[in-house]
Parts: C-alpha cells; structure tokens; sequence
C-alpha cells in the first residue's frame, strides 16, 4: 500500500522543528479566526463594516465552503499526507476551542448539540486531510480527489438543478471555487477532466442536498 500510495504523491522530508512550528501557528490562526467567526456572529450587521455587510460574511463564515478551502490548503500544502492530518485536524479544533470559549465566557451561551456535532466533524477531518493530501498528486486518484474537492465548492457556489435553475448562491463562494481551481490546478488536459468531473459531482450533490430537503450547505451553522 505505502507503495502504491507513493506513485500517487512521494511524502517530504522536512525539519521537525519546523513543522511542529507550523503545525503551532495552524493553532493560532484557527483560534484567532474561531473567535473572530462568534465576534463576527454575536455583533448585530448594522454595526458591522460595510464591506462585511455588502459581502454577507458572517452568514459566509457559517457555510461549508470556507471551511473546505481552508482544510485543502492545509492538506495538500503539508510535507506528508500524516502532517496534512495533524496540521488540518489542529487548524479545526482550535477553531471551534476559540469560537465556542468566546460563545461561553464572553457572549454566556454554549449551543452543545451544535458543538458536539462540529467536533466530530472536526476529527472526521484527520482522515479527510491525509486523502485530500494526494489531491496534488498524479495519476486518475489525484485527479479524482481534486474533482471532488472542486465539484463540492462549485456546488456551493452556483444552484445548477434543472428543477430550481441556474443561479449564483453568493460571490463569496464564488470566489471561493476559483481559489479551490488554482490551488488544484494540473497539467491542461487533466484540469479538463477535473472541471468536467466536478461539474457531475456538484450536480449530484445539489441533488442531493435538494432531496434530503436540506439547504445548499449540508452541515449546520456554528
């Protein structure tokens, strides 16, 4: 297996002080950014910057999109597809330690449930990471995992079911997506196949998310 895996993406090697270095700041930056997500959610929009109001970023902060960006950049920017799992895993639940502190110490209020079901996800996501990690790899699994990954941000960007039309969800996501297809980007004729892939996917997950009765984002709001 460690083989097969290697043809996909050979692990780097890299000075352990340094990555324990980064793996430090993915803590910081995650808790600084948890709890500027709850100042963000617990100030009324009227109060908030008008660029904030115009480009609906608290509403932003509390969808899938963002998340998943910031997850595919750890992932596949990391040394090896463990420390894409320990630098990912790091970077959420210390997101969620500084939004769900300051709900508590400074807002007085802990939606548990909510809470509970975000942590999970949170450690769902040490395995997500080491797979998405092969994303910028080679070969039909990278360029399978790279669809996936673009095809659910297209899906959270643009409606694209025949039954409620094509329409754009927010430029936020929108811009969003775009990041997601540089961060990916391949050789021309691969990235063809990405873009095609992931248009499927994200058709099949707004179908998805249509039959489920659910919104376009499938997890819940922090």
């Amino acid at each position: 297996m460690k083989a097969f895996l290697e043809k996909i993406r050979m692990p780097q090697k890299g000075d352990m002080s340094k990555q324990i270095l980064a793996t430090a700041g993915f803590v910081l930056f995650g808790f600084a950014l948890g709890v500027f997500q709850k100042w963000i959610d617990g100030t009324a929009s009227n109060y908030l910057p008008m660029i904030f109001q115009q480009l609906d970023i608290s509403n932003y902060f509390g969808r899938l999109a963002i998340w998943i960006l910031l997850g595919t950049i750890i992932s596949v920017y990391s040394k090896s597809p463990l420390r894409a799992s320990i630098n990912t895993f790091s970077f959420y639940i210390s997101m969620l330690s500084g939004y769900y502190l300051f709900s508590n110490f400074v807002l007085g209020f802990l939606p548990r449930t909510y809470m509970m079901i975000w942590t999970v996800m949170s450690f769902g996501s040490f395995f997500m990471a080491y797979i998405c990690w092969y994303a910028k790899g080679k070969g039909p699994i990278a360029i399978f995992i790279s669809s996936i990954i673009i095809g659910i941000l297209l899906s959270q960007a643009f409606s694209l079911s025949p039954s409620q039309g094509f329409y754009m969800y927010s430029l936020m996501e929108v811009i969003t997506w775009i990041l997601g297809i540089i961060i990916l980007y391949r050789k021309p004729k691969e990235f063809a196949l990405v873009l095609g892939l992931s248009i499927v996917i994200a058709f099949c997950f707004n179908q998805l998310c249509h039959i489920l009765g659910k919104n376009k984002s499938l997890t819940p709001s922090l």
